[in-house]
């Protein structure tokens, strides 16, 4: 018979070693008033170009004659597609529509993210990475220790083997603090999810090229800096187990869950996969696939070259966003307990019709020609909000494997009555962000853009100690 394994319900002491490091701005390896330079140094060390290019200069990329689909020959990676979805469940779905097609991208392989963690004179510091991406508006951003699709990792392109993967995958690894599917973009993926990984180990670890050596208090202070933390690290970031902060909620636990299950239950989402060719609304030329009102983003083609990449050289499609997003958490105190105000979202792509959203993940541009009343809630109030109750602000940018210049202004802004009540409308909760926190232990609750404020909110929490 197998022995038992205890099962600790409170790891005081794994809570302990994140508070330190959290705490921590000096690390061991590396100082955070340094980064700029390293970063800077890793650029120059490597041969980094993207280049626009017609679809017709794509290398192993096509559209299918019968479907129109964006296809690679090898049959893997990704293909775009046509998305037709229709939703009813109310007044508080995404946009005045209740139905709509548009591209989207089918990737069905599950990748892994990972941060390895390590002490380091008694302070747990992580492993990161400067990490070029072909749509990152900087190309070069901290990416996590792993950050690779099942194709990279399996060796499809016939690259280089992914580093540090043996701490992630297999026997041996070190003790796993968090392991759980998370969604992607759900309005421009399609049933994507990643493994979002953190893993502790006391092994040796070299250290190599492009790879540093950071705590959480330095990897906080650099999420207040603009396009330098990766949406890849973000979303693993937020799902470490930080301690909990209040004990006391609007809604219990339970209640939240019910409330979650019943949005869930009201918005009926048909989501179909359709042909590109023909998508109604779009249209194609030798450059885009585009939207006939110049709206929402386009599909475009880049040819890529990366000295420290797996391959070096290669050419694939991107989404282009047309204008910079505007996603924000409002924020309220109740009873001394800080709580933000979650949306109950409804995407395309999403698994399971709704996940937990911020208060405000819009494009302000695609909705500036709708009348007062059909504009999204919340959009104005926090557009309008002054210098002083804007708690958090930066820029950062979204997946940039697969998205081209894709930014988002990332904000927890303070608000009261007036602007919002205790008892939000209907699609919207007050939840705490130890909720939160307890939530993303769990797959497909939060979504990508959620979790980017979840890990913002620690890292102010974090800065200001």
């Amino acid at each position: 018979m197998l022995p038992l394994i205890p099962q600790p319900r409170d790891d005081a002491k794994l809570a302990d070693r994140l508070a330190l490091s959290a705490a921590t701005t000096r690390g061991a390896h590396l100082e955070t008033a340094g980064f700029a330079d390293w970063l800077a140094a890793r650029g120059r060390a490597n041969a980094f170009r993207v280049d626009r290019i017609p679809f017709t200069g794509l290398d192993g990329w096509s559209f299918d004659e019968a479907t129109g689909n964006l296809v690679h020959r090898s049959g893997r990676f990704f293909t775009v597609e046509g998305l037709h979805v229709t939703e009813r469940g109310g007044p508080y779905g995404d946009g005045p529509y209740a139905e709509w097609h548009q591209p989207i991208i089918k990737q069905p392989e599950v990748g892994i993210l990972g941060i390895l963690g390590k002490e380091f004179d008694g302070v747990l510091h992580f492993l990161m990475q400067a990490k070029m991406e072909p749509g990152n508006p900087n190309l070069l951003q901290l990416s996590p220790t792993v950050q690779a699709t099942r194709s990279n990792y399996t060796k499809v392109h016939q690259g280089a083997d992914v580093k540090y993967l043996e701490h992630f995958v297999g026997p041996g690894r070190g003790r796993v603090v968090a392991d759980v599917l998370q969604s992607e973009h759900g309005s421009w993926f399609f049933h994507k999810s990643n493994r979002n990984m953190i893993v502790l180990t006391e092994d040796d670890v070299p250290l190599l090229d492009d790879f540093c050596w950071l705590t959480l208090g330095q990897i906080a202070e650099l999420l207040h800096r603009d396009n330098v933390v990766n949406m890849d690290s973000r979303t693993v970031l937020s799902c470490l187990p930080v301690p909990e902060t209040a004990a006391d909620a609007l809604l219990s636990d339970a209640q939240l869950l019910s409330w979650i299950t019943g949005e869930r239950s009201r918005h009926d989402v048909h989501a179909e996969r359709v042909p590109l060719a023909g998508l109604p609304g779009w249209r194609r030329d030798e450059m885009t696939v585009e939207h006939e009102e110049g709206r929402y983003f386009k599909v475009v083609a880049v040819a890529v070259q990366a000295g420290n990449r797996e391959v070096t050289g290669w050419t694939q499609p991107l989404f282009e966003p047309v204008g910079l997003g505007v996603t924000a958490f409002l924020t309220r105190t109740f009873e001394g307990v800080r709580h933000v105000l979650v949306h109950a979202r409804v995407e395309g792509g999403f698994l399971d019709t709704v996940e937990l959203g911020p208060t405000v993940q819009y494009t302000p541009g695609n909705y500036a020609h709708l009348p007062e009343r059909e504009r999204p809630p919340f959009l104005d109030t926090v557009l309008a909000a002054p210098a002083d109750r804007v708690r958090y602000e930066a820029v950062h940018s979204e997946e940039g494997g697969r998205f081209l210049n894709a930014e988002s202004r990332y904000l927890i802004v303070d608000a009261d009555e007036v602007d919002v009540p205790s008892d939000p409308p209907a699609g919207y909760a007050w939840v705490t962000p130890d909720q939160l926190t307890w939530l993303v232990r769990h797959g497909h609750y939060l979504n990508v853009q959620a979790r980017t404020l979840l890990a913002c909110l620690n890292a102010t929490a974090a800065h200001a100690r």
